[in-house]
């Protein structure tokens, strides 16, 4: 099955690649690059002349554009919701405009992308049933608006509004050392508790976001959101803004802000390069509680009015720390061996992610004739809340029946990443998780109460940039 995979894996990047050479367009993750990167990063495949003086043109006059185009296949060997194997893609692209080389307009910019999701299901979806990220480009087929804003800087570029739909995962709860992994992503203390997800990939919101650096050192952010992307109601919230065209502005919002330190980031800097971001948000819906009911009966009970007693508002705070252990001479701050963490915590009562770690440590460039690969380990670490868990106990009683416990989700990825040509990287990514779901029932299992168990997969992720 491993070959058969493969095969049609490669097949997959061929035409993908020519999709990229003759469209000029592909996915891009928003946390990944910027419309800059991908715009002066050239395709493996040989460029066509005119091509390149027409992007050239439009670079001169304020308008750049690019795209970047991530196929995948996966391979489930043991545990999990079932073993098998699947096959993904994401085609996104993007432009910025700049009114003060096109118009004249000093500090207006304008940025939109967009996704074009394919596959045969999802790692975690289909094979899996984690939380924790497997796949950071995992979601339903479909063609979808990500962002489109307007921002307007003042005072030699230090202050920035910017407003429009917005997505918070591209600015917030970032790591400067993370985005080589394919588990790197909106962290699941957020994607698991904010209604909809929050505003992260997949799903965008309307919103406004202010920015503020008084020194090149140190940055301020501070952002209102929509608070639901995808709005009330029954169903997945991919499906209730299948296009991210809702635009809704009327839930109840989210408030985020960061506060960002970094230092030795020059290219010229000799120091090991480094950073401490901390945040908080608070949403203002809302939230039930996991445990008990309006009566303060607990919700196993058959007495309860099955009506879960509510809470006004949630919240929570974040860190993440960047550290570079090795600077090669001559290198920038993301050359030799970083390592990062990032962690957050949130009230037990009524979320089911209280407590979240994540650390790596990431190697670039350190094999001899190999200056742009790179290789790095992960680990997520996602703490399921004892109120859930007391839950858990309370069915037991009242039911009888046997069942597991919510207790944690563990997972580890083990990543390298392999410059093949300029704008083509191939990645294979080898993962595992312990307790997938946070120790779920199986709904597979021949046993009645048997967790879902631990499971090792593989995967393989070709980019092109363009």
């Amino acid at each position: 099955m491993v070959l058969r995979v493969f095969a049609y894996f490669r097949g997959l990047v061929a035409v993908s690649a020519c999709c990229a050479w003759f469209h000029g367009t592909g996915p891009l993750h928003a946390q990944s690059f910027t419309v800059e990167q991908a715009s002066t990063v050239r395709s493996w495949l040989p460029d066509p002349l005119e091509l390149d003086a027409r992007r050239q043109w439009f670079r001169e006059r304020g308008i750049t554009f690019g795209s970047v185009l991530t196929s995948e296949s996966w391979t489930n060997f043991s545990g999990g919701l079932k073993r098998g194997s699947i096959v993904q893609g994401k085609y996104e692209g993007l432009i910025g405009i700049d009114f003060e080389k096109l118009a004249g307009w000093q500090g207006l910019t304008l940025f939109s992308n967009f996704f074009q999701t394919h596959g045969n299901g999802g790692p975690n979806g289909t094979l899996v049933g984690g939380l924790n990220t497997i796949s950071n480009i995992e979601a339903l087929p479909s063609i979808r608006l990500s962002e489109l804003w307007l921002e307007q800087k003042f005072g030699d570029g230090r202050f920035g509004f910017r407003f429009g739909q917005l997505t918070a995962d591209g600015e917030f709860f970032n790591s400067q050392y993370f985005t080589p992994f394919l588990s790197s992503d909106w962290p699941t203390v957020a994607k698991q508790n904010l209604p909809g997800g929050g505003a992260a990939y997949p799903l965008s919101t309307p919103g406004v976001r202010l920015k503020f650096e008084p020194t090149a050192d140190i940055t301020g952010l501070l952002a209102l959101f929509n608070g639901d992307p995808a709005g009330p109601g029954p169903g997945a919230a991919e499906e209730k803004n299948r296009h991210g065209l809702n635009f809704r502005i009327n839930d109840p919002p989210l408030l985020i802000g960061e506060l960002q330190y970094r230092y030795n980031q020059a290219p010229d800097a000799t120091g090991l390069a480094g950073g401490v971001r901390v945040g908080a948000w608070h949403h203002f819906g809302r939230f039930d509680d996991l445990r008990f009911d309006t009566l303060s009966l607990s919700l196993a009970d058959p007495a309860s009015t099955g009506l879960a007693r509510q809470f006004r508002g949630n919240q929570g705070i974040y860190a993440v720390f960047d550290q570079q252990l090795y600077r090669p001479a001559g290198g920038d701050a993301n050359s030799g061996i970083g390592v990062f963490t990032r962690i957050s915590a949130v009230p037990s009562d009524r979320n089911l992610n209280d407590f979240y770690i994540e650390g790596g440590v990431i190697a670039n460039g350190m094999l001899p004739g190999r200056p742009l690969d790179s290789a790095g380990a992960v680990f997520i670490y996602s703490h399921i809340t004892d109120r859930l868990r007391s839950l858990g106990r309370d069915q037991i009683v009242f039911s009888g029946l046997p069942q597991p416990l919510r207790d944690y989700e563990l997972s580890f990825e083990l990543n390298y990443s392999a410059a093949l040509a300029p704008g083509w990287t191939l990645q294979p990514s080898l993962q595992y998780t312990v307790h997938p779901g946070g120790n779920v029932p199986d709904p597979n299992a021949p046993i009645a109460g048997a967790a879902v168990r631990n499971a090792l997969f593989f995967g393989l992720r070709s980019t092109i940039r363009y």
